[in-house]
């Protein structure tokens, strides 16, 4: 995928993916490798931390369009090859602290379950993610 085209969206909105699903079976063995080398990449670019955690649910029993989500994800990855996480040099005095947090309330097909991330800054810089799963 080194000459492909790069992506500006991370995932389909609203997609839903299954474990039970008709499309052909892949190679496990490259899917795992490529979820594996990726997981690195989520301490530096959780943006893509919610995909990671998607994508990872197939591992068992990777199909083509879970393949395909992966794809995207690659793509997405060298699209944004210069954004990452940057820690300034800062006196810590008077830096605001921020926190965003999403959900997609039971958006996993298969075992109902929600999965929801919370993401804090101090001043410009993260401090804290947190990715949770749970059954609803």
């Amino acid at each position: 995928m080194a000459e492909c085209k790069p992506c500006v969206t991370l995932m389909e909105e609203q997609l839903k993916l299954m474990k039970a699903t008709t499309a052909a079976k892949m190679d496990a063995t490259l899917y795992r490798s490529i979820i594996g080398g990726l997981r690195y990449l989520v301490h530096t670019r959780p943006d893509i931390a919610f995909a990671m955690g998607y994508v990872s649910r197939f591992m068992e029993d990777p199909r083509e369009d879970h393949w395909a989500m992966v794809k995207r994800l690659l793509r997405y990855v060298k699209g944004m090859v210069d954004h990452g996480i940057i820690f300034p040099k800062t006196d810590g005095s008077g830096q605001q602290l921020t926190v965003f947090s999403n959900a997609d309330m039971v958006g996993d097909i298969d075992g109902r379950q929600s999965t929801s991330g919370v993401l804090v800054f101090l001043g410009s810089a993260p401090i804290l993610w947190e990715k949770s799963s749970s059954a609803d």
